[in-house]
């Protein structure tokens, strides 16, 4: 029996209206209906996304008798962290936040020499149920909007411009929807998410889209709607199997699009950006990690712009699911390799602080 899934997003309150959710129409109108200047809404812009600046009391540019006014209306506090929790000598930090309505979601900053990563959340939770995953398993609360996703990088942005993450001040460098949640299922906000961090400011964060990367079990007609936009940023599948007997099993989706049909449409995001795609795999013991499943892996693969990311798995507590042998996971990259496949093993960043996404909001309920 395959595993329920959770396409629509139950209907609860909506987060308050925040720039992030409007065009820069949309702003200008609701700054005149105010009674300010249209050109307000650029200038509080301007500091949100290019200075990182949440408060409009600190904006000195903006009328100060209009500061508080313009600030209900367009800078709500819609995130407010719970904790932060750091390993890896302060170089990965796990944040915990907290929506208007009380659900809990998380980021991670991860800290490498040469790139600063972040990895968001979509969702409140997930709804593709894959049995191996914390957040899965704990089924889909709600779809963030556009203004509490986009909030998480510029919060996240402002920590490490001002010094308050290890490693002295910085900047994102690459951002990864590789949350909570399932990016694919939440396709406008998402999008919207990725044009709003890649616009140049006052309408962005002026991130580079190639340093973007939006990950999918598989959603095919939302795969190929993403063709259609014609951006640069980058594609990941998270495939965990290349059979579609185990796949039905770990990936429910794969009971709707077969493993064949997400391939064909990741090659044909490839060959439209010419961006490399990156296929996600969970290596777990005895379960997906034998070497046959690596060489029908490979063979899939073979000959495409591809890159492979073998993840050790993050065990969750009391969870059967655990990471594979050294042995296996040696023997797994080699018979990639023997194909021409490019592969690497992901960094097992923050381990000790429930790194796999889902793990700190389950243990604080």
């Amino acid at each position: 029996m395959p595993a329920e899934l959770t396409f629509v997003a139950p209907r609860r309150a909506k987060p308050p209206r925040h720039l992030a959710d409007l065009s820069p129409e949309e702003r200008q109108e609701v700054v005149k209906e105010l009674g300010e200047k249209p050109f307000r809404a650029k200038q509080i812009a301007k500091h949100y996304y290019g200075g990182l600046e949440s408060d409009t009391a600190k904006m000195t540019d903006l009328p100060e008798a209009s500061r508080e006014k313009l600030g209900e209306a367009l800078l709500p506090t819609l995130l407010t962290p719970v904790r932060h929790i750091t390993c890896d000598n302060g170089m990965t930090r796990k944040t915990l936040w907290k929506a208007f309505d009380g659900v809990m979601f998380e980021s991670v900053l991860m800290r490498y020499p040469d790139r600063v990563t972040l990895c968001i959340s979509s969702q409140a939770g997930c709804g593709m149920n894959c049995p191996f995953c914390a957040t899965g398993q704990a089924g889909l609360t709600r779809n963030l909007s556009t203004g509490e996703i986009v909030d998480q990088v510029v919060a996240s942005a402002r920590d490490l411009a001002r010094g308050e993450v290890a490693g002295g001040p910085g900047r994102i460098s690459n951002i990864v929807f590789m949350g909570m949640g399932e990016p694919m299922a939440n396709y406008k906000r998402v999008l919207q998410t990725c044009r709003q961090i890649t616009d140049p400011v006052p309408n962005g964060m002026g991130i580079s889209q190639r340093g973007v990367t939006v990950s999918t079990v598989g959603l095919v007609p939302a795969i190929n709607k993403l063709i259609d936009e014609k951006m640069q940023v980058r594609l990941a599948i998270s495939l965990h199997a290349p059979d579609d007997e185990l796949r039905d099993e770990l990936v429910p989706i794969n009971t709707r699009w077969k493993v064949e049909e997400v391939l064909d449409a990741a090659w044909r995001y490839a060959g439209t950006t010419g961006r490399r795609v990156s296929i996600e795999y969970a290596l777990i013991k005895d379960i997906n990690d034998q070497a046959w499943r690596a060489d029908l892996l490979g063979k899939l693969l073979k000959g495409h712009l591809v890159h492979v990311n073998l993840i050790p798995l993050n065990p969750t507590p009391g969870s059967k699911w655990t990471a594979s042998r050294p042995e296996d996971e040696r023997e797994f990259v080699r018979r990639l390799q023997s194909h021409g496949v490019s592969v690497t093993v992901r960094d097992t960043r923050g381990q000790e602080i429930d790194g796999a996404c889902g793990q700190l909001a389950a243990a604080e309920k």
